[in-house]
């Protein structure tokens, strides 16, 4: 394994210093897992929790978890309810005129489709996916009739009570479904990739604080620890870091 923290790394992770004392409310959905979930005892749960919490140890911030609903998740970051995003958000140009992104903590996830048989024209169906996401923009470019709801879980029911023909998502999302469903659901077709990979969206005036995960981020990826967490977190996924 690579030494833990190298030459700039160790200087941005000092310039964090001055925040330790803060607390950094980290921001997300927890309705995505395995990303982000809540848990049985109330707890925002997952791989981001997981991530997170190892993040602002590394970084010497005192962190707490707060939960928003997605379609609202941007403007309560800039409105100051909380001061990171991670909530398995990809990195897209238009996203990044708004507010500012770490580097990618995960690879761009592959999405795909999902539907109650295969034989299904995604490109000629009624296809939900969630408000606000890559996912909903890639439907509504394609010749498909685009269906949305706030929530990853009304997605997939709208294909199980038949509103909807298949659900676009990250598959890192639908495969356990489809797994588990028993035959019910299946995948359509190839992956689709979108976006530029996962990362912590924070206000754009928080410069130092995105330089102090930035920082963290690359500490992980440089000893190993964050293609073991995502293995973990991912049925043994190979993500190349």
């Amino acid at each position: 394994m690579k030494k833990l923290i190298l030459g700039t790394t160790a200087l941005a992770l000092s310039t964090g210093m001055a925040l330790a004392q803060d607390v950094i409310r980290m921001g997300t959905e927890g309705a995505y897992p395995p990303y982000n979930f809540i848990n049985d005892n109330g707890e925002v749960d997952g791989f981001e929790r997981e991530l997170g919490d190892e993040l602002c140890k590394r970084a010497e911030l005192t962190c707490t978890w707060v939960t928003n609903e997605w379609d609202s998740i941007i403007p309560n970051l800039v409105s100051g309810n909380y001061d990171t995003i991670i909530a398995g958000m990809s990195i897209t140009d238009e996203r990044d005129e708004v507010i500012d992104f770490t580097q990618n903590y995960f690879p761009p996830d592959p999405s795909v489709y999902v539907g109650l048989s295969e034989g299904i024209d995604v490109e000629n169906a009624v296809v939900v996916a969630q408000t606000g996401t890559i996912q909903a923009s890639h439907v509504a470019s394609t010749g498909a009739t685009l269906l949305e709801f706030p929530t990853p879980d009304e997605t997939v029911a709208a294909v199980r009570n038949g509103e909807a023909d298949a659900v676009l998502a990250d598959k890192g999302f639908l495969e356990p479904i489809v797994k588990e469903s028993g035959g019910e659901l299946v995948i359509i077709g190839d992956d689709v990739m979108l976006g530029d990979g996962i990362g912590m969206g924070l206000r754009e005036s928080d410069a130092e604080l995105k330089a102090t995960f930035d920082a963290a981020i690359q500490s992980m990826k440089d000893d190993g620890s964050l293609a073991i967490l995502i293995a973990k977190w991912f049925d043994g996924m190979d993500s190349g870091f």
